[in-house]
């Protein structure tokens, strides 16, 4: 067993679980170096060539080895954010990464192409940060729900920007919480803060105990860098504007990066995406649409798809956008779970069906 302080790591997140789970780790699985004791670190950022690794200290910039580098090529996996990882330091003062632990929690998307990609590993808490102004947008939230939903993190709610929203209207931003909390259910916190303000702090004082670790999510110009600067009570993260048009922000952050908060708690912020894919099953999706799940029962008919089936108990009482954000995120999710083949076939059924279409517009103008 490599020898740890678990009050020097608990500062970067290190939960009673990880640390059973560290306590268990063989070091002579892995190539060391003989000139200095091994030591357990957390990646705090992920370059191209190299990995940002703390350890409980200070912050070391660090290399894979050979191994590892295969290891994780082998299995299809990625250094992610928030990864506990078993670092040495050679001759030269060069840190090494020789060993990554399998992390206990993980946020996962698909990419473009339908790959996995891990956002971050080990976190506890994921704030769902959204603006009051045009970044107002339930459908987005629910697909950053789905992303969180089957990962085990537990989600909240952040609405910022309250301070612009009650200088409009008095009761715009209570108005906002009920139709998040209408569309999300009461099960999930919902919290709105002006970013900018130490109250955002006391108002997330409960998601932030020593050795706890949250993720910001959300879409860029959102208020995750602001917020976290908040948290932080000092500028680390750059901020920028957001257009007038579309309350849109530039993607000021461009790299995810895990930082260490006064409380005793770590917080990782995250550039906003453009295209976001949650990587969850029929079943997960099922439990995030709980009501839909339940309301199925009532259908007429045991195979209703909630789309123009007659008497559908499903269609009657949920609102109307949220089950069609049901039906596009169950799509992916078939789509994300075929084969080369069948994702072969259903393009070829697609261009035919456009191909039928355009040529019967154009008999139609004849």
């Amino acid at each position: 067993m490599i020898d740890f302080s678990f009050e020097t790591l608990r500062r970067l997140g290190l939960t009673p679980a990880m640390a059973q789970t560290l306590t268990t780790v063989d070091a002579a699985a892995s190539p060391l170096h003989d000139n200095s004791p091994p030591q357990w670190m957390r990646a705090t950022a992920v370059h191209r060539e190299t990995i940002d690794v703390h350890d409980g200290a200070r912050q070391h910039s660090a290399r894979c080895t050979t191994r590892l580098t295969r290891e994780l090529k082998d299995h299809d996996f990625a250094l992610a954010v928030g990864d506990w990882v078993l670092c040495t330091e050679d001759e030269h003062q060069q840190w090494w990464l020789a060993q990554r632990v399998a992390p206990l929690s993980q946020i996962v998307r698909r990419d473009a192409d339908g790959g996995r990609h891990t956002v971050v590993s080990n976190v506890d808490t994921a704030l769902l940060v959204m603006g009051l102004d045009l970044d107002f947008n339930l459908q987005r939230l629910e697909r950053y729900l789905a992303l969180v939903g089957s990962s085990g993190v537990l989600p909240v709610v952040v609405l910022t920007k309250a301070d612009i929203a009650q200088s409009g209207t008095p009761d715009a931003v209570s108005q906002r919480m009920q139709q998040v909390r209408a569309r999300v259910g009461h099960h999930v916190d919902v919290v709105a803060v002006d970013a900018r303000s130490e109250a955002a702090t006391k108002a997330l004082q409960p998601y932030l105990g020593m050795g706890q670790t949250l993720v910001m999510l959300g879409s860029s110009g959102a208020g995750k860098s602001t917020l976290t600067n908040s948290l932080l009570g000092c500028a680390t993260q750059d901020t920028g504007a957001v257009r007038v048009h579309d309350s849109r922000g530039k993607h000021t952050t461009t790299a995810r990066s895990l930082h260490l908060l006064p409380t005793g708690a770590c917080v990782i912020d995250t550039p906003g995406v453009r295209t976001l894919r949650p990587d969850v099953d029929a079943e997960a999706l099922g439990h995030l649409f709980e009501d839909i799940s339940t309301l199925a029962d009532q259908c007429r008919f045991r195979n209703c798809s909630h789309q123009d089936e007659p008497d559908c108990a499903v269609r009657v009482h949920v609102n109307p956008l949220r089950l069609k954000n049901y039906h596009k995120l169950l799509r992916e999710t078939r789509r994300d779970s075929m084969g080369a083949l069948e994702r072969q076939s259903q393009l070829a059924q697609w261009k035919s069906r456009t191909k039928a279409g355009r040529q019967r517009r154009a008999m139609e103008r004849e």
